[in-house]
């Protein structure tokens, strides 16, 4: 058995390990959820190593955008074995979720429980880029709050893994969640992450119920300001770009 494949089946065991009931009471209790170290060290050394000759479509300059500080690159088709494994294996769980959010949001799309059908979905639609990613910050670096939307399909849940070691590899850098209710204040929250934990999170809006039944919150995510260091992160995004 090669290595890519004892890689992939050795994720979906993990994945399949998470305590998902809990995970869905996070979920529909704050928008967001931590899976504890899923990713062993040396896989997130590897992914961090590769950063510049890892297989990737584009890389992007937060600055001259205005996104922020700091740079990351997309992946490219075929995703990395363990990137691949990852989308695969997590997604099933999350449609699961995803389908209950959108019938308690009065929305009529829903998902299928295999993630090849729904990336037929989008691909069919013009959206073909894969949008896995690697982010790199130094000090100083930050992410702008945003949400990562790239076409009309849109999965509502996504992941985010931290490659780096906070306090060894960096300081500062924490991800920041934000959520926008009706006729209130944004509330912020701060997710700390441990080497190689997930932080799976609302990618636009989700479900909250309200003394008269669920209404939606909008969410949007960033990284504050890096103060040293070097912070590398891999993002999971289900649905596909145009």
């Amino acid at each position: 058995m090669n290595a890519p494949l004892q890689s992939s089946i050795a994720i979906a065991d993990r994945v399949a390990a998470l305590e998902w009931s809990a995970l869905r009471e996070q979920l529909d209790a704050q928008g967001f959820a931590t899976t504890g170290p899923l990713l062993e060290t040396h896989e997130c050394r590897g992914l961090a190593a590769n950063y510049v000759d890892g297989g990737y479509r584009s890389r992007v300059d937060m600055a001259r955008y205005n996104f922020g500080r700091g740079e990351y690159r997309y992946y490219s088709y075929p995703l990395p074995p363990l990137v691949a494994a990852l989308r695969g294996s997590l997604y099933p769980a999350l449609a699961d979720i995803a389908n209950s959010w959108h019938h308690r949001m009065g929305m009529e799309v829903r998902f299928p429980s295999d993630h090849s059908e729904f990336l037929a979905r989008c691909h069919a639609a013009g959206q073909q880029r894969p949008t896995p990613l690697i982010l790199r910050y130094g000090p100083g670096d930050y992410n702008c709050l945003h949400q990562d939307l790239y076409g009309e399909h849109v999965f509502p849940l996504q992941i985010a893994f931290l490659l780096s070691a906070p306090g060894a590899d960096f300081t500062g850098g924490e991800l920041v969640l934000t959520e926008q209710r009706p006729r209130m204040q944004s509330r912020a929250s701060v997710v700390p992450l441990a080497l190689g934990e997930g932080v799976i999170f609302a990618v636009n809006q989700r479900p909250v119920r309200g003394t008269r039944g669920d209404y939606r919150v909008t969410l949007r995510h960033g990284v504050s300001s890096l103060r040293s260091g070097e912070r590398f992160t891999l993002g999971v995004i289900f649905h596909d770009a145009t």
